[in-house]
């Protein structure tokens, strides 16, 4: 396979000896219903033998696999929610959308991952569930928050968009909660040619009311159970995705080789910090993240050189503006210190990571 980008910025993607079927794809769209649900269909199998888990439901974006699994979940209004303050606004605005409360818990100040410690004190009789976001590409500590979930009665979804592959304990992240999302976006390691997300499931019950939920609640044409919603993954987008799941896990090998070759580089300074990996996870590297107190230092030093960097995140979900109404919530030193502190580098398969050092190397 090949990667370039063309005159206009945009990747282009070249697969030998598959052109000629996703070119067909692209002349026959759009598809009749059943070509189209054939395709899908045969995306969402591949998903769920990959990942080990009974059943995988495609959807529009990963931001909707999160609203569709809050509803299947049956959150109702006034149900509090709890969620990782350091992470994307996706999981909070779906549970505050549907009519729930986003707890906001700290974070592991090494992983940046939700802190198990940091549930108890908001665990009430209002608590409904759990929120675990895999962020960067590693896994949360699923058996320590699937414990909390069960001892208290709650449900457990892992928000994989930044993780789809990734690992824990041997296991693929997407089997570990009752529900896990991912998302398609093109950036994400398993990036599409445009939007799109998945769910998956061991539980039938749960598979069914998530594509019901996802077709405008109706599993028959024109007989509407529930109050869905119209959350379809595009044939297209499918397509694309079931060719670079082939390619999927070398891609994962060199995000982790072109990792390895930043913390070679970056251990030598003190005043960074580079990516801590749980020894029971896989991280398939979404972001390349360092953390310094110095962080406009090296990001001015990035600069001179034009190498792109990013921020990820620079506020704590609790402090948001459009969370100000959200009474009682406490402030979270971990997630305040990382916004502060961290900073992102390109990581994807396709970086030159000894150009971006050669140039960073001119500056220092």
């Amino acid at each position: 396979c090949s990667f370039k980008f063309n005159g206009n910025g945009f990747l282009v993607f070249t697969l030998k000896n598959e052109s000629k079927g996703r070119v067909k794809i692209i002349r026959s769209y759009p598809y009749t219903l059943k070509e189209e649900y054939i395709c899908v269909q045969n995306l969402e199998n591949e998903l769920a033998i990959y990942t080990g888990v009974h059943h995988c439901i495609s959807c529009a974006s990963g931001t909707d696999a999160l609203e569709l699994a809050i509803n299947a979940l049956g959150l109702r209004p006034g149900d509090e929610v709890i969620i990782p303050d350091f992470s994307f606004i996706s999981p909070a605005e779906c549970v505050y959308r549907l009519g729930g409360v986003p707890k906001f818990a700290d974070i592991l100040p090494d992983t940046f991952l939700i802190d198990p410690a940091d549930l108890m004190p908001l665990i009430n009789e209002k608590t409904v569930g759990i929120i675990a976001v895999h962020l960067f590409g590693q896994t949360s500590a699923m058996e320590i928050l699937r414990s909390i979930a069960k001892s208290h009665g709650l449900w457990l979804i892992g928000d994989a968009a930044q993780s789809f592959g990734a690992k824990r304990g041997g296991k693929h992240c997407e089997s570990l909660a009752d529900i896990t999302i991912t998302s398609f976006y093109p950036t994400k390691p398993l990036g599409a040619y445009g939007d799109g997300g998945a769910l998956f499931t061991d539980n039938a019950d749960l598979a069914d009311k998530l594509r019901k939920l996802a077709n405008h609640g109706a599993r028959s044409r024109y007989f509407h159970e529930l109050n869905g919603k119209n959350s379809r993954l595009d044939a297209l987008q499918a397509a694309v995705l079931r060719t670079k799941l082939k390619h999927f896990d070398e891609e994962l090998k060199q995000r982790q080789k072109n990792a390895e070759k930043y913390n070679q580089f970056f251990s030598q300074f003190p005043n960074v910090e580079i990516p801590i990996i749980d020894s029971e996870n896989t991280s398939t590297f979404a972001q390349y993240t360092l953390r310094s107190k110095d962080r406009n230092h090296w990001l001015n030093i990035f600069d001179q050189a034009e190498i792109p960097t990013g921020i990820y995140y620079p506020r704590p979900l609790s402090r948001q503006p459009c969370f100000a109404n959200l009474s009682g919530q406490m402030k979270n030193s971990g997630a305040a210190r990382a916004c502060h502190e961290v900073f992102s580098l390109p990581v994807c398969a396709f970086t030159d990571v000894e150009f971006i050092l050669s140039q960073l190397k001119k500056k220092l």
